[in-house]
Formats: C-alpha cells, sequence, structure tokens
C-alpha cells in the first residue's frame, strides 16, 4: 500500500481549517500531520514536520501566506504548497506562484477537488481552480513581447513554459506535444538552464516577468 499523503494545514479561519483537517484525515491514502492558526506558528513547526503538501491561506493576521510560502521555500524545498484562498486576484496568483506556490484553489473549491488537488501537485502537477487557470492563461496572451530571458526559448520551449504555467503535469504536456516524458524533462532541464531557475514556478514566473 502507498504511504498517506502528508498534509498541513495554515489558515486563521479556525472552523475552516479544523472542517479541512478532518475532511483531509478521513480521507483515504491522506493524513493531515499539522494545522496552524498564523504563519509564524508555521515558519516555526512545519520545519520539522516536514508535510508533503501544505494548504496555505493568503491572508492571514500577521504575515501574509504568500510571505510565509516564500520563507518556508528555503527550508521546505520538497514540499509542495497549494494557495486555498477567497482571492482570485491576477497580482495574488503571481505572487503566490514566484514566491513558490505550486498551486492556486479557491475556498469554495468542492472538497472532493481539494482532494484531487492534493495528490495531482504531490505526483508533479499544479492543480488550479479553473477560473485561476483561465486568468493565467489570459495573462500569458496579453503579455508584452519576450524579453531578454525568454526571447532565447524555442518555440517548442514555450509551450512546454505554457503547459507548466497552466499547471499541466509532465505527462499532461508529452501527450500535448505528442513526445515522451523524457523529453518533456529534456526540455525542462534546458528551460531552467536558459533562465538560471531550479523549479517549475521560478520558470513560469521569469517567463511571465515576474522573476524576483
Amino acid at each position: 500500500m502507498n504511504k498517506a499523503i502528508k498534509v498541513s494545514i495554515v489558515d486563521d479561519e479556525n472552523d475552516l481549517r479544523e472542517s479541512i483537517a478532518a475532511f483531509v484525515d478521513a480521507a483515504r491514502g491522506f493524513r493531515c500531520i499539522s494545522s496552524y492558526s498564523s504563519a509564524e506558528e508555521a515558519l516555526a513547526h512545519l520545519p520539522h514536520d516536514h508535510p508533503d503538501v501544505v494548504l496555505m491561506d493568503i491572508n492571514l493576521t500577521g504575515m501574509s501566506g504568500i510571505e510565509c510560502v516564500r520563507q518556508l521555500k528555503s527550508h521546505l524545498g520538497n514540499t509542495q504548497i497549494v494557495m486555498l484562498t477567497v482571492f482570485d486576484d491576477t497580482n495574488k496568483i503571481f505572487s503566490a506562484l514566484a514566491a513558490g506556490a505550486t498551486g492556486y484553489l479557491l475556498k469554495r473549491s468542492p472538497p472532493a477537488k481539494l482532494l484531487e488537488a492534493i495528490r495531482e501537485v504531490h505526483e508533479g502537477g499544479s492543480p488550479m481552480s479553473a477560473l485561476i487557470a483561465r486568468k493565467v492563461v489570459q495573462s500569458l496572451q496579453t503579455a508584452p513581447a519576450p524579453g531578454a530571458h525568454d526571447a532565447e526559448l524555442s518555440p517548442r520551449e514555450r509551450e512546454v513554459v505554457n503547459g507548466l504555467a497552466v499547471g499541466q503535469a509532465y505527462k499532461q504536456i508529452a501527450d500535448h506535444l505528442g513526445v515522451s516524458i523524457h523529453t518533456v524533462r529534456n526540455y525542462i532541464r534546458r528551460i531552467y538552464e536558459k533562465l538560471h531557475v531550479q523549479s517549475r514556478t521560478e520558470a513560469v514566473a521569469k517567463f511571465l516577468g515576474l522573476g524576483r
């Protein structure tokens, strides 16, 4: 039997946090190992919890969820973080992704969608609510002409980055392009080298002109 996916939750709405924790913990293949009401608590404890996936609210009391993600990524490089929020503001979406989040779901997403997203991000995808994905696509379509960073990417490499930006897993990108997952991984390795980044979120952020 596969190991349960270990999940931690950071949200300052106590009832919602406890409800999500109970739902996740009761689902087969998932285990809620910790939950915190503030970014400060999360930063103090999550590096010791070693969760596979963190569900992170943006509008926390005190330090924001986005800043919490930015700081956590230096301590939890292998942990995937999904923003779970009421905000569908484009700037917040891209700020969260640039900080290191790997997915972005609205809090009104159905519980089954939440479990699906946790599994998807754990398996290498970047889950997003349909509305969020549409905003990402619209931003890509209206982005200014390529700058110095992404001008070096080939048309096929740009297709791969577009796939990453809308949350596709490697297999989905491979199927869309009609190539193997191994070929997609080679494309991504070259993209990382050209953009001087080390993760898919950094690659997307730099491609969209959001690099820090």
